[in-house]
C-alpha cells in the first residue's frame, strides 16, 4: 500500500510514522537480500553446470572404449593437466530401515533378556542405543549396521542381523562437488564456495 511499510507484526504503519534509519535500514537489507539471491540462483546454475558437464565427460571418457555408463555412479577426480587444480565428485547413498527392523529388535531384545539375567546392564544398554532416534526420528544406520560385526553364534542373533540387512533400503543419492587448487608444498586446498569461508 502506498505511503506505508509493514511492520513485523503485520501492521502498515504511515511512513510519515517510521523513523529515517529504519527506512534506510529497511532499503540496505533489501537490497543486499535481491543480491544474495541473485547469488543463490547462480550458485544453483553453476552446481548444475558442474553436474552436467563432468556427468557428459565422463560418459565421453567411456564411449572410447564402447562402453555406455548409465546414471550418476562412483566418486571421480579429475585434474587439470598441469595438475594445478582438481575437481571431485563423491556420491553419498542415503538408507533406511523398513519394518522388518522391529523384528530384528524384537529377536535382539529376547537375546539380550536372557544374557543379561543377573550380570551388569551394559552390553544391554549398547545394543538399545543403536536402536535409538535422534532427534529427527531417524535411526543412526551405521550404529545399526555395527551390530552386525559382533561374533555372536546365537541362531536368534544370526536371524536378527539378517532382518537388518534385509531392512536396509537405499532411499537416494546426492553428489558433492569438490574443486581444489595445489599448494607450494604438493597439497590441495578447497576452493571455498561457502561465504562464511571465503
Amino acid at each position: 500500500m502506498d505511503g506505508y511499510m509493514e511492520n513485523a507484526q503485520g501492521h502498515q504503519v504511515p511512513l510519515g510514522q517510521i523513523e529515517e534509519i529504519d527506512k534506510q535500514r529497511h532499503e540496505l537489507v533489501m537490497e543486499l537480500v535481491g543480491q544474495a539471491h541473485t547469488q543463490r540462483e547462480a550458485m544453483r546454475d553453476f552446481k548444475s553446470k558442474i553436474m552436467g558437464d563432468v556427468e557428459a565427460f565422463v560418459q565421453l571418457s567411456a564411449e572410447e572404449y564402447g562402453v555406455n555408463i548409465g546414471g550418476k555412479k562412483g566418486n571421480i577426480t579429475l585434474h587439470s593437466f598441469d595438475g594445478k587444480y582438481r575437481i571431485q565428485r563423491s556420491i553419498t547413498e542415503h538408507f533406511m530401515f523398513d519394518e522388518r527392523l522391529q523384528a530384528a529388535k524384537e529377536l535382539v531384545d529376547q537375546c539380550l533378556k536372557e544374557w543379561t539375567e543377573g550380570s551388569p546392564g551394559e552390553l544391554k544398554a549398547i545394543v538399545n542405543d543403536a536402536f535409538q532416534v535422534d532427534k529427527e526420528g531417524l535411526i543412526n544406520v551405521n550404529r545399526i549396521l555395527g551390530l552386525r560385526r559382533l561374533k555372536i553364534a546365537d541362531e536368534r542373533w544370526k536371524t536378527a542381523m539378517k532382518a537388518i540387512s534385509d531392512s536396509l533400503q537405499t532411499v537416494g543419492s546426492k553428489a558433492y562437488f569438490r574443486i581444489s587448487e595445489r599448494q607450494e608444498d604438493g597439497s590441495y586446498k578447497y576452493l571455498p564456495l561457502d561465504m562464511a569461508k571465503i
